[in-house]
């Protein structure tokens, strides 16, 4: 029979274990927090560094060439790429016109930078040739006005018609091409602004090359986000779900119940003395 002095001292014994171990966990929490809070202070103090230092070297040269850092430039630091990825994702109704979107657009920007092109290599500082006199031979028909030189004076009737048919290609989607349309209005001049401080052959050559193959795999890159994304699979959500706790655990400290001996066991007192202290 256990004598009831023995069973008091061994419940003393119990609770005065447990407040211990208490103290000692509430301390290395407190320990752990500040330690998590320093971190944080000095992640705070060197993002503002680490960002300016990105920045920094953005702003340095990467490639070899200058058409093609002036086209990183202009996907990285205009709306161009937000305008194309906006108009390209409003198309949900059908593949056929997204398709035709893209197809509008690159197509645009390469008739854009053709004559700027053009202008280019021809040089805009060749000096004209002299004037030449020579006679010459006129002969007037019976209607001067059917005759290719003749200037009439005379005002036109203008005929109306919609400069998106002008801007289209045949036989693809219309609302893909109305889309494209109204987005290359809004991007054609940065294009160009960007395009007009190159005049070395190849840089030129270069800027539209990339520029084209690049806004065709943003494309791919945007098609690719439209698709649906894959769903968890719902083995994985039970499983999260249903984690197992320690039915054994005190739900008011979350420290598991024990023996006495699996204590003493474990226990360094010197160590409990010492926090405690």
């Amino acid at each position: 029979m256990i004598d009831r002095e023995e069973l008091a001292q061994e419940l003393l014994l119990r609770e005065n274990v447990r407040k211990a171990i208490g103290i000692v966990y509430r301390k290395r929490a407190k320990a752990a927090e500040k330690v998590l809070k320093e971190e944080a202070m000095i992640r705070n103090a060197l993002r503002p560094l680490i960002k300016e230092a990105q920045a920094a070297v953005a702003s340095v040269a990467k490639h070899e060439n200058t058409g093609i850092n002036a086209l990183e430039d202009l996907l990285k630091n205009s709306n161009l790429l937000s305008v194309l990825e906006t108009g390209y994702k409003s198309l949900t109704t059908a593949k056929e016109q997204r398709t035709s979107y893209m197809q509008h657009i690159l197509s645009a920007i390469e008739k854009s930078l053709a004559p700027e092109e053009s202008r280019k290599h021809a040089g805009e500082d060749e000096e004209l040739g002299a004037p030449v006199n020579e006679d010459v031979d006129i002969e007037i028909g019976d209607r001067p006005e059917d005759d290719p030189d003749f200037i009439s004076v005379e005002e036109e009737e203008e005929v109306e018609t919609d400069p998106r048919e002008e801007f289209g290609l045949e036989g693809r989607d219309k609302t893909g091409r109305n889309v494209a349309y109204d987005d290359f209005k809004n991007i054609e001049k940065i294009i160009l602004t960007s395009f007009d401080n190159l005049d070395n052959p190849e840089d030129i050559a270069m800027y539209e090359e990339y520029l084209l193959k690049n806004l065709a795999l943003y494309f791919e890159k945007f098609e690719a986000e439209l698709s649906p994304t894959a769903e968890v699979p719902t083995a994985a959500l039970d499983a999260a779900a249903d984690e197992p706790l320690d039915p054994a655990a005190d739900t008011e400290t979350g420290i598991p119940e024990f023996s006495l001996e699996e204590v003493l066991k474990h226990l360094d007192i010197d160590d409990i003395i010492e926090n405690l202290l």
